[in-house]
């Protein structure tokens, strides 16, 4: 087989998987033109229709089904003995993506990457961090990062460090004002900034002691789907703030920010990588999951 058989190939696998010639050019690093041009002369060349285009969708033929059915073992299989290869250096070697939420990217993975970039040098790692719900097969990522939930048929998970959980937190501005609540049940005389999913639908504060659950759905005048803005928010002393406890903590330990009802916070579910499931891993997927490891 010529290389640019095999390079059409490619094109067309790459899209195939994505439903998008944008994301295939991203993850081939080329632009979606050359993907296009590539995927066409493969069609041409051997006279099938491969792809359906409109402007807004890309959907495989029925030959075009067949091929990639074809084609997805015989890319795992040359993917793994490319691989393969790293027995042969120090240090694993190529790129390695990650998604995860903003909200937690950096406490979470920020520390790994360190790690990560000391231990091998020739791995490339790249963090995509957003708080929309993400397809990481679809969108060419090697694995993700999500809070204690359900994941989809062919899908690896993996416990990581640390637990999450989350401060309830004032200003001493606004505690000289107001008295700092003792049980969840003083939280109706406060001023509690809500909560929100990247959707905007509210969420509300969780509490556990003593066997007692307890939800509070706030009523306050701001709302976020920010940490950061709802923490702005109570630094300012306009009221009660309930974000992730890294957070805050600096603000706490300065004195800036005075933590309430610490005793009913516990830790949140366990935060989990996933990967797809398949037969081999990268070694530089796998140097990750063994440095996230919980």
């Amino acid at each position: 087989m010529r290389t640019t058989d095999l390079s059409e190939l490619a094109a067309f696998d790459a899209v195939a998987r994505h439903r998008s010639f944008r994301r295939a050019g991203e993850e081939r690093g080329v632009t979606a033109s050359a993907i296009s041009h590539a995927v066409t002369n493969l069609e041409t060349r051997v006279g099938i229709r491969l792809l359906n285009r409109t402007t807004r969708s890309v959907s495989l033929t029925d030959a075009g089904a067949m091929l990639l059915s074809r084609l997805s073992p015989a890319f795992d299989d040359i993917g793994s003995a490319m691989d393969g290869l790293n027995q042969f250096r120090d240090t694993p070697f190529g790129k390695v993506r990650i998604n995860a939420p903003i909200s937690i990217a950096s406490f979470v993975l920020g520390p790994a990457v360190g790690q990560l970039a000391s231990a091998y040098p020739h791995l490339q790692l790249e963090i995509i961090a957003t708080d929309r719900l993400v397809d990481i097969v679809e969108e060419g990522f090697d694995a993700g990062v999500r809070l204690g939930e359900s994941l989809r048929d062919g899908m690896t998970a993996m416990r990581i460090k640390p637990r999450l959980r989350f401060a309830l937190v004032g200003s001493p501005a606004y505690f000289a004002q107001n008295p700092a609540p003792h049980d969840p049940s003083d939280l109706k005389a406060h001023v509690c900034f809500q909560n929100l999913y990247p959707s905007g639908v509210r969420y509300p504060w969780t509490f556990a002691r003593d066997g007692r659950d307890i939800e509070f759905q706030p009523e306050g005048p701001f709302g976020s789907d920010d940490h950061d803005l709802l923490t702005a928010a109570a630094l300012a002393g306009a009221g009660l703030a309930y974000v992730w406890e890294h957070r805050a903590e600096d603000h706490v330990r300065a004195g800036r920010l005075v933590r309430c009802l610490e005793p009913w916070c516990p830790f949140e579910d366990w935060l989990y990588l996933y990967y797809p499931t398949r037969k081999y891993l990268s070694a530089g997927l796998r140097a990750v999951i063994e440095t996230l490891r919980a």
